[in-house]
């Protein structure tokens, strides 16, 4: 983790890094809490002009509860709730780290920590799994995206915060956590039994798919995956004998992680001072525009760069970038500038869309609050709030029929379509005739129905209304259609190779993609490709293998 001290000059975007520590970009707060930490410039403080009217209404709310509760609480409890309370009102992503918490948060960032493996959200009340961390006692025990996390052991998560459901899951190696769980298409309540284990992320993993095509794999974005890819390159380049023919970067179901991290990432492919990601807030710390350049990935100035040990050829290689819905934050921005700058081709599924920053500010007894302050664009402008990565190929194997987006989030910060969608709407209201009024409907001084734009419509500015349309415009016209199972076929390497994978390998060598495993079968009936025979063989083989039984 950085050295800088706390109030370290911040006159420069290289000062600025420095005495920040870690900006917080990571992945939705959670089991995995991928966000990093950081220590602002100290700032001259300044006077608040706070509503005397609320300040007086909280303090009589403070004198209620500590006089007529029916139990007697304690003072340091109600504080740390209101403040909390505070926080979490705002947005999905803000909150109060205590010091458990806190401590907590930057063990997850050294990418090893104590649990399940799991990352999560909070949703309605309860915790809803947004991916399971691959290789772990969660994904090993058959938990899903999309599942609801109701019960840990024998105590309900109803309605208590984030950070406390994830202080139950947590817990030391060895011990074993009941886990109940609701999941769509369930009639009943699922339990899993799930032995806590030390939770070491491999962050960087690599196959030689055939000779000439490498798959990169991120699961996340921690403190030294910039140098554990840059050790994979190299391997796969020995491994092949030479330079590679396509390279495949894998960030499906990747939530993110530390944003020098993603910029050094997204610096391994491009041209050097490309700009990666800029950020924009309110606070001039928040104002940040980060290159492919070294100051803007490395910790230290004295430290070496990584990815000058790269092959020259790396800058050049055919690349495809694969995203799902579970690809979320830091991944989104590697996605979006080699989107933006034309260096690879965005294939699979449209990302999460959580397109802000969070800031960690430490405050007294080691707690700290969690705070959003900025959002984040990609190189052309783009704001990726609530609306995500579109992928320039859309290829889907069906296991994002259930999944969560940011946009799903309740208080999710408004994102630039979302705006725009609420514009319409308001204008296309405008333009309906006044209905006949109703009895609720309030009436001027001449008998007139007052009208809104956006009556009628839940949340602010008919927020909801947009949102759920939003949603069901999303909606699979096919969705009622069974899915067609995918028999994965294996690489050179003797592994098998994933139905989006393998429209992958076919954008790299120019085949037929297929944007989904039923027009698969239509692909393989109408064409001669390799993939096609492959299959057609394989189905003759499985045939013949059936007859002779």
């Amino acid at each position: 983790m950085s050295n800088a001290p706390l109030n370290a000059p911040a006159n420069s975007l290289s000062g600025k890094i420095k005495a920040a520590g870690l900006i917080g970009i990571g992945g939705i707060a959670g089991v995995l809490l991928s966000l990093n930490f950081s220590a602002i410039a100290e700032r001259q403080s300044t006077m608040l002009n706070l509503p005397i009217e609320e300040v007086r209404m909280l303090s009589e709310v403070f004198g209620r509860i500590k006089s007529d509760y029916v139990e007697d609480v304690d003072d340091k409890r109600l504080i740390k709730e209101a403040i909390n309370g505070m926080l979490t009102g705002l947005d999905p992503h803000s909150a109060f780290l205590d010091a458990d918490a806190f401590k907590e948060m930057q063990t997850a960032t050294t990418g090893k920590f104590g649990g399940l493996g799991i990352e999560v959200a909070a949703e309605d009340g309860f915790v809803r799994v947004i991916s399971p961390i691959d290789d772990t006692p969660a994904y090993r025990a058959g938990v899903k995206a999309g599942d609801f996390i109701i019960k840990v052991d024998e105590t309900s998560l109803r309605g208590i915060s984030l950070t406390e459901a994830v202080k139950r899951m947590r817990g030391e190696a060895g011990t074993e956590a009941k886990l109940t769980i609701l999941r769509k298409g369930e009639s009943k309540e699922l339990i899993f039994s799930v032995k806590r284990a030390v939770i070491e992320i491999q962050s960087v993993r690599s196959r030689l798919i055939e000779p000439g095509y490498a798959v990169i794999r991120l699961t996340q974005f921690e403190e030294n995956t910039g140098e554990k890819m840059t050790r994979h390159i190299i391997d796969a380049y020995k491994q092949n004998g030479g330079a590679l023919k396509g390279l495949i970067l894998d960030l499906r179901n990747d939530p993110g992680g530390l944003l020098n991290a993603s910029v050094a990432v997204s610096a391994a492919f491009l041209p050097k001072d490309a700009l990666v990601v800029y950020t924009d807030g309110r606070v001039e710390d928040a104002k940040m525009r980060l290159h492919a350049r070294k100051e803007n990935y490395l910790r230290s100035p004295n430290r070496e760069d990584y990815l000058a040990k790269l092959p020259p050829s790396i800058k050049d290689v055919p690349m495809v970038v694969l995203v799902n819905n579970g690809t979320a934050s830091a991944s989104e921005i590697v996605a979006g500038a080699l989107q933006d700058h034309k260096r690879a081709t965005i294939m699979g599924s449209q990302t999460f869309g959580k397109g802000s920053v969070q800031t960690i500010l430490p405050l007294g007894n080691n707690s700290a609050i969690k705070l959003t302050t900025a959002r984040y664009y990609t190189p052309k402008g783009r704001s990726i709030q609530a609306k995500g990565i579109v992928p320039d190929v859309s290829v889907d194997d069906g296991s994002q029929r259930l999944a969560m987006r940011e946009a799903d989030l309740d208080r999710h910060l408004i994102g630039d379509d979302e705006k725009k969608a609420a514009d319409i709407l308001r204008a296309k209201l405008d333009a309906i005739p006044d209905a006949p009024a109703s009895p609720s409907e309030k009436k001027d001084k001449d008998g007139k129905t007052k009208s809104s734009p956006t009556s009628g419509l839940p949340g602010k500015d008919g927020k909801n209304a947009i949102a759920n349309a939003a949603k069901l415009a999303s909606l699979d016209s096919n969705g009622d259609e069974k899915p067609v199972e995918y028999k994965p076929l294996n690489g050179s390497d003797g592994k098998p190779v994933d139905f989006v994978l393998q429209q992958a390998m076919n954008q790299l060598k120019g085949l037929p993609v297929a944007a989904n495993p039923r027009a698969l079968l239509t692909t393989a009936s109408n064409t001669t490709s390799p993939l096609a025979a492959k299959i057609e063989n394989a189905e003759k083989a499985e045939k013949a293998v059936k007859g002779a039984r």
